[in-house]
């Protein structure tokens, strides 16, 4: 599992905290009050340094390799998920799995950008960087979700889309602006969950919802912090400084009434408990469906429309 770089000390004083316990069962020693007296130092050492996080910090942990993937959590939270794949177009992407699920009996609709939970999963999901057919897979899952009336559940989980020849010539441009304007009319009640990255255009074309959340260490940005540095300091070195002052964390976002609700993670981050993470989003979730399956659709798209017209202007 990686450190992060404010966790050195954590690090250090947990392995102490390891070799103690391994001690005292290899020599059959008493060290219960020792070791109770380090976990406790531990545990407070964590929440004074997880309550004081930077951006930059929060960048690393949404970044984890170890951080929960979408598959991690639709395998948690929902029952019978049966994945659909292609566009109908050109191809599947597996950079985006999309299909038809169950949340307490109720049919959803669920679509996530999924990343690898190592090297050669990474490069089969292109580090969770979608092409075009992956946002034309994600619009037809949409539109099969809306003739249905299925809820549709969005997991954002992305530094960006692909920004590969082969991708352009396809029209990602199209392909994303495209979702942008269906989800902004879709006649079916929408939630996107912002899960680690949520990076640019990639990931707002799975965004256009009634109810946009983030969990508490999860990131939202125009851009990455290293191209916010290239292009504004002309140094991705800067990249820390970048993070700070693009207002990128949950806490910034959700002041600026660009997010709706905040999930928080186990301490230590989503990846320490995926349990539990997994859990608590399935809580919120069966709140919001009840709710918003209730409300009319017209009183929903006004609503929507609304929203990012007010987010529009505080961007201005």
């Amino acid at each position: 599992m990686g450190t992060l770089p404010f966790e050195k000390h954590m690090y250090e004083l947990k392995s102490k905290i390891d070799e103690l316990k391994n001690l005292a069962t290899e020599q059959n020693m008493d060290l219960e009050k020792e070791i109770r007296q380090m976990e406790v130092k531990l545990y407070n050492m964590q929440k004074e340094a997880y309550k004081n996080l930077t951006a930059w910090d929060k960048v690393s942990i949404a970044r984890l390799v170890e951080r929960p993937t979408a598959l991690d959590y639709i395998n948690r939270i929902f029952e019978n998920f049966m994945e659909l794949h292609g566009d109908r177009y050109y191809g599947d992407d597996a950079a985006i799995v999309g299909g038809i699920a169950y949340i307490n009996g109720i049919a959803v609709t669920v679509i996530a950008q999924q990343k690898g939970n190592n090297t050669k999963e990474n490069i089969k999901r292109n580090f969770g960087m979608p092409n075009p057919e992956g946002y034309r897979k994600a619009l037809r899952l949409m539109k099969q979700a809306e003739k249905f009336k299925r809820p549709v559940i969005c997991l954002v989980d992305t530094p960006g889309a692909y920004c590969g020849l082969g991708a352009e010539e396809r029209g990602q441009g199209e392909a994303i602006a495209r979702n942008l304007m269906e989800m902004s009319n879709l006649k079916t009640p929408v939630i996107s969950i912002v899960i680690g990255e949520g990076g640019s255009g990639g990931a707002l074309a799975l965004a256009v919802a009634d109810e946009v959340w983030m969990l508490e260490h999860a990131i939202y940005s125009i851009l990455s912090p290293e191209g916010f540095a290239s292009i504004l300091f002309k140094d991705a070195r800067l990249a820390r400084e970048a993070a700070n002052a693009m207002k990128i964390t949950a806490q910034d976002l959700i002041n600026f009434g660009i997010i709706d609700r905040i999930i928080k993670e186990p301490l230590g981050g989503a990846h320490t408990n995926v349990d539990e993470m997994a859990l608590s989003i399935k809580r919120n979730l069966e709140e919001s469906i009840n709710r918003l399956t209730a409300e009319p659709i017209e009183s929903l798209l006004t609503k929507r429309y609304y929203k990012f017209r007010k987010i529009g202007k505080v961007v201005e």
